[in-house]
């Protein structure tokens, strides 16, 4: 006999929500024990309801479905993790694949694909998209520390140097060397190509 799987939805969107879960509903295996609409929720939830699988979206009110999957590791690792997400790019895919959850589906993913991908991930299995998967192993990693990701964050929203140096408590001078530095490491041809490239890895 096939063992129940509990399974904690977390989705903003109430019809998407509403619509995992009635097509959840007719298999005979998987049960939704705990829906929730707030990252903050996923937590409690998850210890509350000791489900097997947590299907969680990415984008949330709250902590975001990644840091919730952080936490559901470190406190019930237990709980499988399958990523939900609109957001079908390799680098949401490398974060989700960093605190460990096993399983990843874009939301145009066909209706079929979801039971089985629970069941995997419940089983302890990987599910990943392919494409997605190669493109994350061929993703540079961030370069730039954390003070220099600071600084370029400022450029991104169109400070200069001296706005940057009054936010950072930091005088022009180091301000220009390290956005000097940030252009070398990327490869860059100046502040703004520099922003073009961290935006486009989503590191910004």
């Amino acid at each position: 006999m096939t063992s129940q799987i509990d399974v904690l939805l977390a989705e903003d969107m109430h019809l998407v929500r509403g619509a995992l879960a009635a097509l959840l509903s007719g298999e005979p295996d998987i049960s939704v024990v705990a829906e929730v609409a707030n990252g903050d929720r996923i937590l409690p939830a998850v210890l509350e309801h000791e489900p097997d699988v947590a299907v969680l979206d990415v984008d949330l009110p709250g902590i975001d479905g990644i840091t919730a999957a952080s936490l559901i590791h470190e406190h019930r690792p237990g709980c499988a993790v399958l990523v939900l997400t609109a957001l079908g790019r390799p680098t949401i895919l490398r974060k989700a694949m960093a605190v460990d959850a096993l399983g990843f589906l874009v939301k145009d993913a066909a209706p079929t694909e979801l039971a089985p991908a629970i069941r995997a991930v419940a089983r302890g299995e990987r599910v990943l998209d392919a494409k997605l998967a190669a493109a994350a192993l061929r993703l540079r990693d961030n370069p730039l520390s954390e003070r220099e990701m600071a600084v370029l964050r400022q450029a991104a929203d169109g400070a200069d140097v001296k706005d940057i140096a009054e936010r950072l408590f930091l005088s022009r001078g180091t301000v220009r060397n390290y956005l000097g530095i940030i252009v070398t490491k990327l490869d860059a041809r100046n502040r703004l190509d520099a922003v073009r490239i961290a935006t486009e890895h989503d590191w910004l």
